[in-house]
């Protein structure tokens, strides 16, 4: 009798507290762990975006239009959407009337693609295309009025791909021949998007003379940067196009473009892979590289992280954890920030933070319990005559 009444006080709480770990602890312990693996994992952010920007007009600067047109063509492809995209060019040489080809744009003299077409779709154009309605898009401090498409809806889960052609020296950018943008102006728009948590990681490429001075002047954390040519060095046009009548590419983006058509959304090609590709005898300039202030490794940061989509997105739910998964509703926020990337795949989690403290309420709940349980029958045994 007395082994009996020894098993019920002890051995019978341990089985009510195993039982009380049931099938919903053991998926929210399998949760967790996964979630501690997606933390660590290589990038952690959850969006890309690209700024685009021809800081030049008139038609003898074909080519740099055919520049900002050519890399839009080429994210796009690797699945970044026109709502992550703000495009800023003239946008005079597609209906130009010295245009041997209205309404086309071609970066080859073959002519067997055109980079204009009718997808295109221009965020600032003309006049537009101003240092400071730049400098406004990179900080957020744009009017009311500005709509949708012509903002940086960015966050600090974002990776943001800024790519630059035009008229450059040392340290400045021309923008239209009537203004020029500097280096500092650059580095403290950055530190701006910093602070404000704009930012997960950002990659500048800048195609200009004496490009490299353009990223000399970066303080904030979390950038990567490469340019086309050297200081006091000039940056030079691939080809000239006898039926355009002028140049239609620049060397050093003709060279990105044509290694990036090898790299398709699923690449795991680095950026190390790139930078190493570099051959100053063939785009007649030296690029540079800037990583000191960017935190990972090269070799193990793919391309893709920031010219391609996000093809993966993690939703955490607020409710209650016992709900099964298909009842569960991420937040509005959520909802849209997953809407407006239709290209992302979108698991639902549950989300072991938000279920951690129910998770100790039931194993109290369950030991007090046994507690009380094992206290009424102690209670009986000491009362009940052998």
């Amino acid at each position: 009798m007395r082994l009996a009444t020894a098993f019920i006080v002890f051995v019978l709480p341990f089985f009510l507290v195993v039982e009380a770990l049931d099938a919903e602890t053991v998926e929210e312990f399998a949760v967790r762990d996964l979630f501690n693996r997606n933390v660590n994992a290589e990038s952690s952010h959850t969006n890309n975006w690209a700024v685009l920007v021809c800081a030049s007009r008139y038609w003898f600067n074909y080519r740099h239009m055919a520049n900002a047109l050519g890399m839009y063509r080429t994210v796009k492809r690797l699945g970044i959407p026109d709502s992550n995209i703000v495009l800023m060019l003239a946008d005079d040489a597609a209906c130009n009337s010295r245009n041997h080809f209205p309404g086309c744009v071609f970066a080859n003299r073959g002519h067997a693609l055109d980079l204009y077409g009718e997808n295109i779709e221009v965020d600032y154009r003309g006049y537009e295309v101003t240092v400071e309605n730049f400098l406004r898009l990179l900080t957020g401090r744009v009017e009311p009025s500005v709509p949708r498409s012509k903002r940086l809806l960015t966050d600090d889960r974002s990776n943001i791909f800024v790519y630059m052609t035009g008229h450059g020296g040392d340290e400045f950018l021309k923008f239209q021949d009537s203004e020029e943008i500097s280096a500092f102006d650059i580095a403290d728009a950055f530190e701006q998007m910093w602070q404000k948590k704009r930012y997960n990681e950002i990659f500048f490429m800048i195609d200009t003379c004496q490009a490299n001075t353009m990223y000399s002047k970066f303080y904030s954390p979390n950038i990567l940067a490469t340019g086309s040519s050297r200081i006091r060095e000039n940056s030079y046009s691939y080809e000239n196009d006898d039926d355009v009548g002028v140049s239609v590419i620049d060397s050093y983006t003709h060279f990105v473009l044509e290694y990036l058509e090898g790299v398709n959304k699923t690449s795991t090609t680095s950026m190390k892979d790139l930078f190493d590709k570099y051959d100053p005898e063939i785009i007649r300039s030296h690029p540079g590289v800037r990583s000191d202030l960017f935190h990972r490794p090269l070799e193990r940061t793919l391309i893709t992280d920031f010219f391609g989509g996000v093809a993966h997105a993690e939703v955490m739910h607020t409710g209650p954890p016992h709900l099964p998964s298909s009842t569960l509703v991420p937040p509005l926020a959520q909802v849209d920030s997953i809407t407006e990337d239709e290209h992302m795949q979108v698991e639902v989690l549950h989300n072991p933070m938000d279920g951690t403290g129910d998770h100790w309420v039931g194993l109290y709940r369950a030991w007090g319990a046994v507690g009380i349980m094992g206290l009424l029958v102690a209670w009986a045994t000491l009362n009940t005559k052998w």
